[in-house]
């Protein structure tokens, strides 16, 4: 049989995105429970970067890339959910999405409806199920009811700006952070009750006085290292601090006592936790779609770039120059 060539980005070593390479390789054929899929847009996410860099470790090389959309070209046996043709999207592991073509395992691609795009759903695959589990099931023990405060930076992002809208729909007033105030009114526009530029106003101090001094029930926040402190001071007496990922890098060392005084509870959860099997994982995209579909919640692609451009995305979304969600066209 043929080889089915593909254009992939690969690294050999951590690093920058000098690092990363656009080689051509064979695809391969898809074995039992696996599929061959051509993908039409790919995602791009900070998970790429942690992967990049070795701040999370992977086996190299590596192919990077955690999300994607396009079509199934062939099936292996066992495959039952989805068949030649099927129009999919996912975000899962193995990495390997920055590719034309992969061979992958099925039980984590879902099918997508036709209503949504390819390039919708690149966009927002890892991010709209990540705001699904943070919003719906990563709650504080007091749960979530419409009229709460709820603390999410970096809200001019990809994740952020969904959580926006679909915090908006739940009925939720949320509290948005960003680095300038351009990416605040773009929260604010997008359903944010409120916007902190944290570079020229002190958060922690502007929610106590949003929230009339009572705090926030959960903060959501990917940002790490730079935050945590200011994020443990915005909340409530038995609020839920939910750490979700390191942009400014990892979080130091945590004293236990500093959560005593307010009975305060801590998570380091990740997608791929809740999304632990096809039901669970179909389940969780299905709402996703379903909310896209209404309008409640609106993808933003604020910036494309091609495969063969990889480098600079990357520099791009490390520099925080980006807004919105950012996919690699194949």
């Amino acid at each position: 049989m043929s080889a089915i060539l593909s254009k992939a980005v690969q690294i050999q070593r951590n690093g920058g995105p000098e690092v990363m390479d656009l080689v051509v390789r064979d695809a391969g054929q898809p074995g039992p429970g696996e599929i061959l899929l051509r993908h039409h847009a790919v995602g791009l996410n900070f998970i790429d970067v942690y992967q990049r860099s070795g701040l999370y470790s992977l086996p190299l090389p590596l192919q990077l890339g955690m999300e994607a959309a396009g079509v199934v070209e062939a099936v292996g046996d066992g495959v039952t959910h989805l068949q030649t043709g099927d129009r999919v999207a996912y975000a899962c592991n193995p990495p390997g999405s920055y590719c034309e073509r992969r061979v992958m395992p099925a039980t984590h691609v879902c099918r997508l409806p036709d209503n949504i795009s390819f390039d919708t759903a690149a966009a927002m695959m890892l991010k709209g199920m990540t705001v699904q589990y943070l919003l719906k099931q990563c709650q504080p023990m007091q749960g979530l009811q419409a009229g709460d405060y709820v603390l999410f930076h970096a809200a001019a992002g990809g994740v952020g700006l969904i959580a926006c809208q679909w915090a908006r729909a739940l009925g939720l007033q949320l509290i948005a952070t960003a680095g300038s105030d351009e990416k605040c009114q773009l929260a604010l526009a997008n359903g944010a009750s409120h916007a902190i530029n944290y570079r020229t106003e002190d958060f922690a101090a502007r929610v106590q006085e949003i929230t009339q001094g009572q705090g926030v029930k959960v903060v959501y926040d990917s940002v790490g290292k730079d935050t945590w402190e200011g994020s443990i001071a915005c909340l409530r007496r038995f609020g839920l601090m939910v750490s979700f990922g390191n942009a400014s890098g990892p979080v130091p060392p945590v004293s236990l006592a500093a959560l005593a005084a307010k009975g305060l509870y801590v998570t380091r959860p990740s997608l791929f936790v809740y999304a632990h099997d096809r039901a669970t994982t179909q389940a969780m995209a299905d709402d996703l779609f379903a909310v896209v579909s209404s309008g409640q919640v609106r993808i933003h692609i604020d910036q494309r770039f091609a495969l063969d451009e990889v480098r600079a995305a990357h520099e791009a979304l490390e520099a925080r120059r980006t807004t919105g969600s950012t996919i690699l066209m194949v």
